[in-house]
């Protein structure tokens, strides 16, 4: 049922399969390195040797991420031949039988979720994304292996060097019952060329180096430290294809509008940012004063090089909101804007969207965005959250720059193929 031989697999994806026979097993390294296949391999034969004590479990962030990640890939002839018929799942279920034998799907997207571990007894377990899930769920679900012979399989990309994963069991695998793998993009020969540089191209920075290099860097400094205002700085604007907008929602803090636009030259360009400071000038604004300030900084908005007699304004094929302000989104849907839409908060996948443009020479601001100019250079990563293994921005000046990640992050799907364009 199952040949390995009869698999592109390559040396090091055979060699942890034959080793992967510890207590906790893990993959770690680069994206499209051939970690998972390897790892969900060393599962399946795992489970095909299985005792009928103890239950088998796969978990990751959520059951999506799961169905995504794991039971399409198991399901797919080209990659596991015949196996991926003895693979069945209900889109939604929260079980799987793979070869006759039920697999239960847990979602772990918090803390909350180390309850639904409680009780159990398993005797193998499956994790996705592992640097994603809460640390307490981790812990619990070790304890929940208690079948003698109990193993644990997991992959992960590389995170903070300062994360739980990589300094409770990682850097300890020496003293723990763990065997660990390494590997890098180099490690998958079935990528093409081509293919290899295009995902090089959308990860820049820090994120290069863990996504690409497949190495455990801090998140340290400047987020943006590719930015240059002599190079994403223009006093000129190109006619556009099309426009969305961004906005961060603030009260007592800054309120910040963005218009994004896609040029004719395959560059985007922040043309025009709206916002009003409340700390700054003494004066808070409605929910109803920001709607109004916002459609009529829309209505009135002129491209630098319109016709005298073109008429103003411009409709963005989206708006963005901040997800949070819930009462701001009822407003505008109440006037009657169209296009709204909650944004995507995502927030290191999102600065990783905005890093990726400026790196490639693909997002430029015009000097009129003051707001955003005054942020960029000071948007910086926030020590204590480094101190702890995470990756947070400091959260001071920011809202230009989150009003910025919302437009671009939410349209990802719209531009990602400038990226392999010629900056």
């Amino acid at each position: 049922m199952l040949d390995l031989d009869s698999l592109p697999l390559s040396r090091k994806q055979l060699r942890s399969i034959g080793q992967a026979r510890a207590r906790i097993n893990l993959w770690h390294g680069s994206v499209r390195s051939g970690k998972t296949i390897a790892s969900l391999l060393a599962f399946v034969i795992a489970v095909a040797t299985a005792g009928p004590s103890g239950l088998i479990i796969i978990c990751g962030r959520s059951l999506q991420t799961i169905e995504r990640n794991c039971l399409d890939p198991l399901q797919d002839v080209a990659l596991f031949g015949p196996l991926a018929r003895h693979v069945q799942h209900t889109r939604g279920a929260t079980t799987a039988t793979i070869l006759g034998r039920t697999v239960h799907l847990i979602g772990a997207a918090d803390a909350r979720a180390e309850g639904r571990l409680r009780g159990l007894t398993a005797q193998l377990a499956y994790v996705d994304e592992a640097t994603l899930l809460p640390e307490g769920f981790w812990t619990q679900l070790l304890a929940r292996l208690s079948v003698p012979g109990a193993r644990l399989y997991a992959t992960t990309n590389p995170d903070s060097p300062r994360h739980w994963l990589k300094t409770g069991y990682l850097d300890r695998s020496h003293e723990l019952d763990m065997r660990a793998w390494h590997f890098k993009l180099a490690d998958n020969p079935s990528l093409s060329r081509a293919y290899v540089d295009a995902l090089a191209a959308e990860y820049v920075g820090l994120w290069r180096r863990r996504m690409i290099d497949g190495a455990w860097v801090v998140a340290e400094g400047a987020i943006y430290d590719m930015w240059d205002e002599g190079q994403h700085v223009v006093d000129e604007l190109p006619q556009m294809r099309r426009y969305w907008a961004g906005t961060d929602y603030g009260t007592t803090n800054a309120f910040a509008a963005l218009l994004l636009g896609e040029g004719v030259d395959g560059r985007l360009y922040v043309c025009s940012e709206w916002r009003h400071d409340s700390r700054r000038v003494h004066r808070q604004m409605t929910d109803a004063q920001y709607s109004a300030a916002v459609r009529n900084w829309l209505a009135t908005w002129r491209h630098p090089d319109a016709a005298p007699d073109a008429p103003a304004g411009v409709t963005p094929e989206w708006t963005f909101i901040d997800p949070s302000a819930a009462s701001f989104i009822t407003q505008m849907w109440a006037d009657g804007f169209p296009g709204i839409a909650r944004a995507q908060n995502d927030v290191t996948d999102g600065i990783r969207s905005v890093a990726a443009l400026l790196a490639s020479g693909r997002l430029l601001v015009h000097r009129s965005c003051e707001g955003l100019l005054g942020e960029m250079a000071g948007y910086c990563w926030d020590p204590a959250a480094t101190e702890k293994g995470e990756d947070k921005p400091l959260k001071v000046d920011d809202h230009s720059c989150d009003a910025l990640r919302y437009a671009l992050h939410s349209t990802a799907h719209e531009w990602r193929h400038l990226l392999s364009l010629a900056a």
